[in-house]
C-alpha cells in the first residue's frame, strides 16, 4: 500500500461492480500536493465510477481511498470536507447573481466571506464584469469560472474537476487552465478528467489512461509519448508524422468509437 501521508489522494486497489459488470478493476494511483493529475479514457472506461467512489457516492467492492490522509470508509465526513468538486455541467439557481451564489455557498460551507475575501475571489476568477449578473445570463466560460470559485471556496486540499472545459471557446478554456495552474501553485492536488489530449498535455503533470476498468499507462505526458512513439498501433493512427499524446491514446485504447 502507498504511504498515504505523502498524498492528497491515494487510490489503492479499487474495484467496482454494477451487478455482474466490473466497471473498475483493481486500479491504484495517487495525486500529490501541487500536482495536476489527468485521468483519461474513452466513454465507459471507468472514469466516472472512479470519481463517484472518490466522492463517496458509490461504495466499491474492494480497495481503499484516502483524501488528505482520511480513509473515506472510516472518516467519510473528514474526507469529503477535504475535497472540492466541479462537474462538467453544473446548474445553480439561474435567478441569483454571482455575488448571491458566492454568499449562499459560503454560508453552506461555513466560510466567513468578508468583503475583502469576496473581492479577492471575484478578481482571481475574472468575474468583475459579471458579479451582478444572474447566473442564467452568463456565458459558458463565466459559469465555469463561478463553478470553479465555489469548488475552492472552503480551501479543500483536493479538487476533482470533471471535464471542466467541455464546450468552451479557446479563450475561456485558456483562462480555466490558468486558474488550474494557479491552484496547483497554491498546493492543491487536482484530479482532472478530460477528453482533450491538448488539455492533458498543456496542464497535467502526470496522466493515467484507463480502459475497460484498468489503468493501462501512467506517467508524465511527454514520457508516455516517448515510450510509445515506435509502437505499430501508434504509428498507424498518426496523422501528420509527429506522434502526439492523442496518437498514443488511440493506439492504446483502439479506434472504436464508444457510446
Amino acid at each position: 500500500m502507498s504511504d498515504q501521508n505523502n498524498f492528497i489522494l491515494d487510490v489503492d486497489n479499487l474495484t467496482i461492480y454494477y451487478g455482474n459488470f466490473q466497471a473498475v478493476n483493481n486500479i491504484s494511483f495517487h495525486v500529490k500536493a501541487g500536482e495536476i493529475f489527468g485521468l483519461l479514457g474513452p466513454n465507459g472506461a471507468g472514469k466516472t465510477s472512479t470519481l463517484s467512489a472518490i466522492e463517496g457516492l458509490i461504495k466499491p467492492q474492494s480497495g481503499n481511498i484516502s483524501v488528505a490522509g482520511y480513509n473515506i470508509k472510516e472518516k467519510p465526513l473528514y474526507a469529503k470536507a477535504s475535497m472540492g468538486v466541479q462537474l462538467q455541467s453544473t446548474n445553480f439557481q439561474p435567478e441569483l447573481t454571482v455575488e448571491e451564489i458566492l454568499k449562499l455557498f459560503a454560508g453552506i460551507y461555513g466560510v466567513d466571506l468578508t468583503k475583502e475575501i469576496l473581492e479577492k475571489i471575484i478578481a482571481e476568477n475574472n468575474l468583475q464584469e459579471s458579479r451582478h449578473k444572474k447566473f442564467g445570463q452568463l456565458s459558458g466560460g463565466q459559469q465555469q469560472r463561478v463553478s470553479l470559485s465555489l469548488c475552492v471556496l472552503h480551501n479543500p486540499k483536493l479538487l476533482l474537476l470533471d471535464e471542466p472545459t467541455t464546450g468552451l471557446d479557446p479563450q475561456s478554456r485558456r483562462q480555466l487552465w490558468e486558474r488550474m495552474e494557479s491552484m496547483r501553485e497554491k498546493g492543491h492536488g487536482i484530479l482532472l478528467t478530460t477528453h482533450s489530449m491538448e488539455e492533458a498535455e498543456a496542464v497535467c503533470d502526470r496522466i493515467a489512461i484507463i480502459d475497460h476498468g484498468k489503468i493501462i499507462a501512467i506517467d508524465v505526458p511527454q514520457i508516455l509519448v516517448d515510450q510509445h512513439r515506435s509502437d505499430a498501433e501508434v504509428i498507424a493512427v498518426s496523422r501528420k508524422g509527429k506522434i502526439t499524446l492523442e496518437d498514443v491514446f488511440i493506439g492504446l485504447t483502439g479506434r472504436e468509437v464508444r457510446s
